[in-house]
């Protein structure tokens, strides 16, 4: 066990002693310029409950979460059943479609923000060019679509994580029970409803659970394509937690958020990892 000793001190120090930290200035009013940290009881708790902010960006944060999970397990399940049939060029298309995971979030933000471009943008110039010239607008700018905007940006990039998992839980489906259930006359719903699903729920739980977790802690793409905006109609959490640590440098109320999103997460994640095992068994 010794040699264990050395990450394991690592790990506390840079993951549990910073998480305790802020458990601890949540109760306070640190400021991060005088650096002084009182001691405010539920102040802050207080504060939450009555901040209008944080529940736009915890709504925010749970239509995210949701389409994060409907884009990661329906389209990275479909994607991968369709490369998995393809024999002619199958690496190369793979490869292809893995490709958004070789670039950070940052780079795909950029990317988007771009495709996104009221003037010269390529979504707006393909729909000129189809004569939908009115559903043209500044992607990015408009309130009612600014968020959907950065989970398609994000999703385009998490649905091919999710495509390698699910090809990897595609090898696991026993070939001998496809054929013999096609021999017999079973329709596709049918093989894919009792031999295919059932054979992967593992590569399931997996999806869903890096879905849970990535969607919940978006932040990075946010910042990069919008900022929060326009007027907080895209702010996460995340969003939320940074703004108020080095814009507002009210370090104490970020990390009351901070541990709020902490909880959240632990539940959300325990509960989808319970009802998974539960499945299982």
């Amino acid at each position: 066990m010794a040699f264990l000793a050395a990450p394991l001190a690592l790990y506390l120090t840079i993951v549990i002693g910073p998480a305790l930290y802020s458990f601890y200035y949540g109760f306070t009013d640190w400021n991060f310029l005088t650096g002084e940290a009182n001691f405010t009881g539920l102040e802050n708790v207080e504060r939450l409950v009555q901040d209008a902010d944080f529940y736009a960006a915890l709504q925010h944060t749970a239509i995210w979460t949701i389409a994060g999970l409907v884009i990661s397990v329906f389209g990275g399940f479909w994607l991968a059943l369709g490369l998995s049939k393809l024999s002619v060029l199958n690496r190369a298309i793979k490869s292809m479609f893995f490709l958004p995971m070789a670039l950070s979030l940052v780079v795909v933000g950029f990317i988007w923000f771009w495709i996104y471009r009221l003037d010269f943008g390529f979504l707006n110039i393909v729909l000129r060019a189809l004569g939908q010239e009115d559903l043209a607008r500044a992607w990015l700018a408009d309130s009612t679509f600014a968020l959907y905007a950065v989970i398609i940006a994000w999703g385009w990039q998490q649905i091919a994580l999710s495509m390698i998992v699910f090809l990897a839980g595609l090898t696991a489906v026993p070939k001998d029970l496809i054929e013999a259930a096609t021999v017999d006359g079973a329709r596709f719903r049918h093989i894919l409803n009792q031999v295919i699903i059932p054979s992967i729920r593992p590569a399931t739980g997996v999806v869903i659970s890096l879905a849970l977790i990535n969607s919940l802690k978006s932040f990075d793409i946010v910042w990069v394509m919008t900022g929060g905006g326009p007027f907080g109609q895209s702010e996460t959490l995340a969003v939320l937690i940074y703004k108020e640590a080095f814009r507002n440098y009210d370090f104490g109320y970020s990390s009351t958020i901070a541990v709020a999103l902490f909880v959240i997460t632990v539940v959300i994640i325990g509960g989808s990892m319970i009802a998974n095992r539960s499945r299982e068994g």
